[in-house]
């Protein structure tokens, strides 16, 4: 087999992009998600269209024991896991603190964090036995600062980043590469998942932007994962051009 790709998240957004990406470059794949006919469909495509193997791990993030059974039980030829893009990941409401519903910030944490955690531990164990992988983490600009009604998404991605950089020390010593990628406003499904499948809010999201599109990240999340074996970007943050953070935007469409 060729280089491995492991992506979480894969049936949609970033995680459709990476996967698109890697398989275009001759990855072969290891695509997660839920939606089973979905990720059904693009290995079928990726397969098709690109030549490479392909193969479908549907399980939840959220779920602890299906999470190691389903990486740990993987064919000895696919555990030579090359580079995990850790992208399962979502946005729930955007609610005052009080406001906001117990319920949505219980699916941000167990996805956002716990999930990122054990999709990382099971596959870090197995870059640790080959001294070589590279894990990538994908976190949001909303890691790096807090915004309105942000509270616990943000409080999510900034234990992405606090992760990202225990992971960077602790398998140091294994030659094992970790990298933060934190897109700011991208026109994906996320704003739409986020408010609930309310297409008109979702819309106002990008109102006078050039949001980044999904291929632009899976741009970066490639480069990194692609750089000679002595380098290492532990952060990355990338915006559009008309987006300084998280709260500035110049929404002009003309300017």
């Amino acid at each position: 087999m060729g280089k491995i790709v492991l992506i979480t998240g894969a049936t949609s957004g970033f995680g459709k992009a990476a996967a698109r990406k890697f398989g275009a470059n001759g990855y072969d794949l290891i695509i997660n998600g839920r939606r089973t006919e979905r990720l059904a469909e693009l290995a079928a495509e990726i397969g098709n269209k690109y030549n490479v193997a392909v193969l479908q791990l549907p399980f939840d993030v959220r779920d602890e024991k299906k999470v190691f059974e389903a990486i740990g039980n993987l064919p000895d030829n696919w555990k030579a896991i090359d580079v995990l893009v850790n992208n399962a990941g979502l946005a729930l409401g955007r609610d005052f603190f009080e406001e906001a519903s117990l319920e949505d910030w219980n699916t941000m944490i167990d996805t956002n964090v716990k999930g990122l955690l054990y999709v990382g531990k099971a596959v870090a164990q197995l870059m640790a036995l080959r001294k070589q992988g590279h894990i990538i983490n994908m976190s949001s600009i909303a890691g790096k600062e807090v915004y309105e009604k942000g509270n616990v998404y943000c409080a999510s991605k900034f234990a992405v980043d606090a992760i990202s950089q225990g992971m960077r020390i602790d398998l140091l010593r294994h030659h094992i590469k970790v990298t933060s990628i934190n897109p700011g406003a991208a026109e994906t499904e996320f704003s739409l998942v986020r408010f609930k499948g309310d297409e008109a809010t979702a819309q106002k999201t990008y109102e006078g932007l050039t949001p980044l599109s999904g291929e632009d990240v899976a741009d970066v999340i490639f480069y990194c994962a692609t750089l000679p074996p002595h380098v290492c970007i532990n952060d990355l943050t990338v915006t559009c051009l008309q987006q300084a953070n998280t709260i500035y935007f110049n929404r002009d469409p003309n300017s």
